[in-house]
């Protein structure tokens, strides 16, 4: 199990980290939480019954954030020594690359309901289907469907709010 959740590590935790980012909006929070994600994975990887791993482990991620932020609590750091951490944080040099749209997108993400920002981070910006969003939201797939249209809604109206006039797909 140790080297499976390791590969795992290796191939998702950018990923996950990046999706903890958008939902959490805080570099030690997603970091954290990639961590968790991956302590659950090893702890509970008994549980896995094969399919989409990449899906459960977002799913791991996905409950364990929302656990977060209803709490309003800070995130358990845990270190696990199978887990190397990397440095996944972008340097100041990155972070001058982001340019305004992506500013713009970040903070009118960060200003929307959880749902909708959890929907439209995993199809827009993660790119999942429809089907494997609603395996790692545990929703069905029309609710993904509805609850997609109407967060693009209101994210076109909070971008609209911070002043950009671009067109929102």
């Amino acid at each position: 199990m140790r080297e499976r959740v390791k590969d795992w590590y290796h191939q998702y935790s950018n990923d996950i980290y990046n999706f903890a980012f958008f939902m959490t909006g805080q570099h030690d929070n997603a970091k954290d939480i990639v961590q968790e994600t991956f302590l659950r994975a090893y702890t509970e990887g008994h549980t896995f019954k094969g399919g989409n791993v990449k899906s459960w482990l977002f799913r791991i991620a996905h409950n364990f954030t929302i656990d977060c932020l209803r709490k309003q609590r800070p995130v358990a750091f845990y270190l696990d020594p199978i887990l190397p951490i990397k440095s996944i944080e972008p340097t100041p040099e990155q972070l001058l690359l982001l340019n305004e749209q992506e500013k713009y997108l970040f903070k009118a993400l960060l200003n929307i309901r959880n749902n909708y920002r959890d929907v439209i981070i995993l199809r827009k910006i993660k790119e999942f289907s429809i089907r494997e969003t609603s395996e790692i939201l545990g929703w069905s797939e029309s609710k993904v469907k509805v609850t997609l249209f109407r967060g693009l809604k209101t994210l076109r109206s909070e971008l609209k709010k911070e002043g950009f006039n671009s067109e929102v797909t």
